[in-house]
């Protein structure tokens, strides 16, 4: 597993993911983007409503992660839902490709953020959905650890 947990603070987090799915293997991996792309990811415009990762032919393509237009780019913006390549090893491809189909398991991108190095890096998981009852359960383990921290901080006061 190819995961780097020193990275710098997220751009954006998908949020949606680790309501819906329970996130088990992670992986770092880089993303083909074009310049103007990169400078509107600095600014902080991705979207990941209903982004998911499929693998075809050996290769991992990113899908409808939304990278708003530049606007100071030029007239020559892309699309902003276009498929975009990960840059991953062919053999960490062929292992995360094995895992989802003996699974049943779907591809999440959870994460993207600035590597040490300034390169655009994405974060994805295996993800396996979760059940209402789950969902229930998590929001009730929530919302305990809030009241305790709210506790805590009263009495410190």
């Amino acid at each position: 597993m190819c995961y780097n947990p020193g990275m710098t603070k997220p751009i954006a987090t998908n949020k949606k993911a680790y309501h819906n799915y329970l996130l088990s293997d992670r992986w770092e991996c880089g993303i083909a983007l074009t310049g103007g792309e990169v400078k509107s990811i600095r600014a902080g415009s991705v979207n990941f409503k209903n982004a998911y990762v499929h693998i075809e032919k050996g290769e991992a393509f990113l899908y409808d992660l939304h990278v708003t237009p530049y606007r100071e780019a030029s007239f020559m913006n892309d699309v902003p839902d276009r498929p975009r390549k990960l840059l991953l090893h062919k053999r960490e491809i062929a292992k995360i490709d094995s895992k989802v189909r003996e699974q049943g398991v779907a591809l999440i991108p959870t994460k993207v953020y600035f590597s040490a190095r300034g390169l655009v890096k994405v974060e994805i998981a295996i993800g396996k959905g979760k059940k209402m009852y789950d969902k229930r359960e998590d929001m009730k383990k929530r919302a305990i650890e809030k009241g305790l921290k709210r506790v805590m901080k009263q009495r410190r006061a």
